[in-house]
């Protein structure tokens, strides 16, 4: 499916040399002079290679057809992570490689949303945030207060982040998935 440069939306995903490219960021510009053009931060969804590049202003490209489905992210079996279909239980592995650092985000026999192009998995979409418990950071003393500055903590799954003084090991925290910050205990 055709689609035009003028209809670029944040996310969308489009396929060009036989690639599929999701858009980051796009601007419409109207110069003084010349004609319109579409200028887009665009990355590629399999090797997750970020490029900016000029479209004319309606320019037609093809749409990617990805699909997205719920599956539940059973273990770690050594060289790929082993995922299920939530609605016929047929179960996939995936590559370390494809995931990286998302898979840090998920525990076992959680439901995650697997993105599929051309029957591969080329990524996970996150929650915007997830609850983990703090598996070992510094002790937090008595005194210590939120303005106070921050500490790393490793959390169950392996995740590193940074979490206000008075945390303790063993507390459950949410975590935003875009920023890997700190957002509140549970």
């Amino acid at each position: 499916m055709m689609i035009s440069t003028n209809e670029f939306r944040t996310g969308m995903t489009i396929e060009m040399d036989g690639q599929a490219f999701q858009i980051v960021d796009f601007q419409h510009v109207k110069p003084g002079k010349g004609a319109a053009f579409v200028r887009a931060k665009i990355k590629n969804v399999e090797s997750g290679a970020v490029q900016e590049l000029t479209f004319r202003a309606g320019e037609k490209v093809n749409r990617a057809h990805v699909e997205r489905k719920e599956m539940q992210y059973l273990y770690d079996a050594g060289n790929f992570y082993t995922f299920m279909d939530t609605e016929n239980y047929e179960q996939i592995n995936v590559n370390h490689d494809v995931l990286g650092d998302d898979i840090k985000f998920l525990k076992e026999n959680e439901n995650v949303t697997m993105v599929i192009y051309n029957d591969r998995v080329i990524g996970v979409e996150l929650p915007y945030y997830v609850e983990l418990v703090i598996a070992d950071t510094a002790p937090g003393f008595k005194g210590d207060t939120a303005q106070g500055g921050s500490k790393p903590a490793t959390m169950e799954t392996g995740l590193v982040v940074n979490v206000p003084f008075f945390v303790n090991t063993g507390e459950k925290i949410r975590i935003d998935t875009r920023t890997k910050e700190y957002l509140d205990r549970v």
